[in-house]
């Protein structure tokens, strides 16, 4: 263990953790390093933006928040399962994913009362869930509770971009995760659907049983006023992490994205853009 682990794990038990890295590192075959090393600990209660330029690493870290894929070298640790030495199948039953990835294997004719139910069983086919009436009322609970009741017997693929998001995000809670991984939730959505899902992902974050979520992004502007800390990535490498208020600057924000930022905030939503000096 290292000490930056050991400082971080030593007042706490790993219980208290929903996901710890220590010097995780992924590399590709040739030897091409994504990520890392890393040492990262996400704590129960909290939720996490993880921002940086295309490359740098943020989708194979939620494949490794996801059980996915294992660390190159190093230790990753979710929900008190240790990679490498865990049942992943028990480890990816208490993830909930929201992921262009999950989205584009679902069939596009079932409808989005069938696409929630599928995330009882975490699986890709209405047929295979297996649920009954009660499953049934609780999926349309879930969907009324995101703006979406409407949308019940709708087919899925002719549900609009932000539709199809907030349907998968009620897939995701139908069964209670203790931890939500968004990937890009907002990607391709427009203005009204990017709204809606963050006031979506708002009123989760302030229910009594919120899981922890880690929401990948490319813009602050889709970040709701509830996200606690911040990772900076870039080329695979910590430009910073931490508590929100401490992390979010524009120097930090600068040195992530290689330019100069305007960091603005209102009513706990961010947003940035380039600077004029740049």
């Amino acid at each position: 263990m290292t000490s930056e682990r050991a400082a971080e794990a030593d007042a706490e038990s790993e219980s208290s953790f929903a996901a710890l890295l220590d010097r995780a590192t992924v590399v590709t075959p040739d030897g091409r390093r994504l990520l890392g090393p890393l040492s990262l600990a996400i704590r129960k209660g909290e939720h996490w933006a993880v921002l940086g330029p295309n490359g740098a690493g943020k989708t194979t870290l939620l494949r490794l928040l996801g059980a996915e894929r294992h660390p190159s070298s190093g230790t990753v640790t979710v929900l008190g399962e240790r990679l490498g030495s865990s049942d992943l199948r028990l480890v990816r039953s208490q993830v909930g994913v929201v992921s262009h990835a999950v989205a584009d294997r679902l069939p596009p004719s079932a409808a989005a009362l069938e696409v929630v139910l599928t995330g009882g069983r975490n699986v890709l086919a209405p047929w295979w869930a297996r649920t009954g009436q009660a499953d049934r009322v609780r999926g349309l609970q879930i969907l009324a509770a995101l703006g979406c009741a409407g949308l019940a017997d709708r087919a899925f693929g002719s549900c609009s971009q932000g539709e199809r998001q907030r349907v998968l995000l009620a897939r995701s809670l139908f069964v209670e995760h203790p931890l939500l991984l968004l990937d890009e939730p907002c990607a391709g959505v427009d203005l009204p659907g990017r709204e809606a899902l963050v006031l979506a992902l708002t009123a989760l974050a302030r229910s009594r049983d919120s899981p922890v979520t880690v929401h990948v992004s490319h813009s602050l502007e889709e970040l709701p006023a509830t996200t606690s800390h911040v990772l900076l990535l870039r080329e695979g490498e910590v430009v910073a992490k931490g508590p929100i208020e401490e992390v979010m600057t524009e120097r930090s924000l600068g040195l992530c994205f290689g330019l100069a930022i305007s960091l603005s905030r209102e009513e706990g939503r961010w947003a940035a853009r380039a600077s004029p000096s740049w």
